[in-house]
């Protein structure tokens, strides 16, 4: 592993360059053109490391999904990745310090990506790929439950000897992440009764009112002991104070360990019932991400993901976390699949979302080593 190691690290500024590259092309989930202006740019790391062209998924509402192949035989590696973000424009500023390098998903999850062009590069230009097939799948919509890609994502990747996903790292360990909870997403709209707050209250019927009822409903279904999260993370409602609202929204974020508690908690959301009488509610959304469980099989490429390390110098361990990712699907297919082969860092979603610097050479060289067969691993070292 250390030609591997040594090659990259020879190229450790033009890695870092194609990752600042990649952060300038800011792409927030729902600005297509944006996203589709960061897959271009994307496309021309992809051609300019790998010699290799996009097959583009087109989509009409959210940016297009690119795939990427080199290798037309042999066992077949999909590597994973998105690069929509959650930051609107201008809001995080690019800046490198104390050895940290900061911007707009910078961590989540746009250096992954470079780190595995360059693990791939690296395995091209040391000649140690051979006989094998490697499948990029980038995808566009991660950020907002990957509405239209989770389909895509799983027929491409059917097949795979193995999935790695090159989401960040367990903030703070560097573990790499094992089993993921499913996720959910739901909105509530709550139709109430106008009417003015001091000559006739009476005569409407607050939708503010009843979505305080709700909240307390939601959130009465969490259960701890059973992983399950359920959290009102938006709540609107009403337009001006003299006004008994007649509407409000809830926006809904769910995470369970198990395919019973999606179904209960399905369920339970789709059921709502009004508290109060003359309010109507409709409720939209589904769990979209099956949980994501370690298998024998996944097991066995952790093992194998820490055996590089070893050979690299550094330790990785497996952890489960509360976070959804693109393996949830891949998983949920019966494929072999390791998360969190990404970045190191803090602040995924904060504002001083940034990566290790130090760790780009280390983390890229892992994917390369897992990319490789155990023999070839071995021969490499």
């Amino acid at each position: 592993m250390n030609h591997i190691k040594n090659y990259l690290q020879q190229h450790a500024d033009e890695i870092l360059g194609d990752i600042k590259r990649l952060v300038q092309a800011e792409s927030p989930s729902l600005d297509k053109a944006a996203v589709d202006r960061c897959g271009e740019v994307l496309q021309g790391i992809f051609q300019q490391r790998l010699g290799i062209s996009a097959e583009v998924d087109h989509q009409p509402s959210y940016g297009n999904h690119l795939r990427f192949a080199l290798g037309e035989h042999g066992p077949q590696t999909t590597v994973i990745g998105h690069f929509d973000t959650v930051w609107d424009h201008g809001e995080l500023a690019l800046r490198e310090e104390d050895g940290k390098f900061y911007g707009p998903g910078v961590l989540d999850m746009k250096a992954g990506l470079v780190q595995a062009i360059w693990a791939v590069r690296a395995l091209v230009q040391l000649n140690l790929l051979t006989d094998q097939r490697i499948v990029f799948l980038c995808n566009s919509d991660e950020e907002v439950g990957s509405p239209s890609s989770s389909d895509w994502i799983g027929r491409h990747a059917m097949g795979s000897e193995q999935v790695l996903v090159v989401e960040p790292a367990e903030v703070g360990s560097g573990a790499l992440k094992v089993a993921r909870k499913g996720t959910g997403r739901y909105d509530v709209v709550i139709t109430g009764l106008a009417a003015h707050a001091g000559n006739n209250p009476e005569e409407g019927v607050s939708a503010v009112q009843e979505m305080a009822h709700q909240i307390h409903a939601l959130h009465a279904l969490n259960d701890p002991a059973r992983g399950t999260t359920v959290n009102v993370g938006i709540a609107n409602g009403g337009s001006r104070i003299n006004v008994v609202a007649d509407h409000a929204e809830l926006g809904i974020d769910t995470r369970v360990t198990s395919e019973e508690e999606a179904q209960r908690i399905h369920a339970a959301i789709s059921n709502l019932q009004a508290v109060m009488p003359g309010i109507t509610l409709k409720v939209t959304g589904e769990q979209g991400r099956p949980p994501m469980r370690q298998t024998p099989a996944s097991g066995l490429l952790l093992e194998r993901a820490q055996r590089v390390a070893l050979q690299l110098g550094f330790a990785v361990e497996g952890k489960s976390v509360g976070g959804g990712s693109d393996g949830n699907f891949t998983a949920a297919l019966g494929l072999p699949t390791l998360d969190g082969l990404g970045a190191t860092g803090r602040g995924i979603h904060a504002r001083h979302e940034h990566i290790n610097i130090a760790d780009i050479v280390p983390r890229a060289a892992l994917v390369a080593g897992i990319i490789l067969s155990d023999s070839t691993a071995g021969d490499a070292a």
